[in-house]
């Protein structure tokens, strides 16, 4: 079975059939943490673990050399702006969320990434800005409509 081709599944994500959509995002999320292949995966996941065990330091170590040895690798950056945004360094992961958007400019985790950190600094216009962006891709986003609400009412 072929993969279908990003036209396709950014098409889906916009289906009014929920099936559909979930299955897009899960493409996407493989295609994403596959980028560098099997090894990619695992140090991303090794990544993940460490911050959810608490290793902070170590995690952001790990993707730090991830990111230096394969600047490329859109995911590792995308992990890294999760991990500031976990912290409270919003303004890093603002950083690491515009170094994705470069190289995957769909890539709907970092534009929500980029609203929360921006509604979390209190730039509500940002972040409205950023979930609409996300909205465009992702029409039925429920978590992006309620965002857009809750920043305009800081307004």
């Amino acid at each position: 079975m072929s993969q279908p081709s990003i036209h396709s599944l950014l098409q889906d994500l916009k289906s009014a059939d929920s099936l559909v959509r979930d299955q897009a995002i899960q493409q996407f999320w493989e295609m994403w943490f596959m980028q560098k292949g099997v090894y990619g995966l695992q140090q991303l996941r090794r990544s993940q673990t460490m911050l959810e065990n608490g290793e902070v330091l170590a995690a952001e170590a790990l993707l730090n050399q991830m990111i230096a040895d394969q600047p490329d690798f859109a995911e590792a950056w995308n992990r890294r702006a999760v991990l500031y945004y976990t912290i409270g360094e919003f303004q890093r992961s603002l950083h690491d969320c515009r170094k994705v958007l470069e190289m995957i400019p769909h890539h709907f985790g970092a534009l929500h990434g980029m609203g929360l950190c921006y509604a979390a600094i209190g730039e509500y216009q940002s972040a409205i800005k950023s979930f609409r962006r996300t909205l465009e891709l992702q029409p039925y986003s429920l978590i992006n409509q309620k965002l857009i609400l809750e920043c305009t009412m800081m307004l």
